[in-house]
């Protein structure tokens, strides 16, 4: 009887000490789990910031190019309708220079 007591005693043991192992494993799955889950995570936020400031830069880049094409129709447009002397014409250039150079 002794001798049983004695096996379900080693065997309570060893039952803890696996489930202890157990649990000390499953924290650890947990644990690199939960890291890789932040990893990704954060490649994610850099991929998607990267995208939007591809999307930003290309938005950029049409504004300004649509910017640039509305001044030059502008510019015909303004020419076509006016037509200056050669000396008129550079006395409105010097006034125009003079104003932006005084606002700098």
């Amino acid at each position: 009887m002794r001798d049983v007591i004695e096996r379900i005693i080693a065997t309570e043991g060893e039952a803890k000490a696996a489930i202890e192992a157990a649990n000390a494993e499953a924290d650890s799955i947990l644990n690199n789990a939960q890291k890789k889950g932040r990893e990704i995570l954060e490649q994610a936020r850099l991929e998607a910031q990267i995208g939007a400031e591809k999307i930003l830069e290309s938005k950029i880049k049409t504004a300004e190019s649509e910017k640039q094409n509305l001044l030059e129709r502008a510019i015909t447009r303004i020419e076509r309708e006016i037509v200056l002397k050669p000396e008129t014409r550079q006395q409105a250039v010097d006034w125009i220079v003079g104003c932006i150079c005084n606002q700098q």
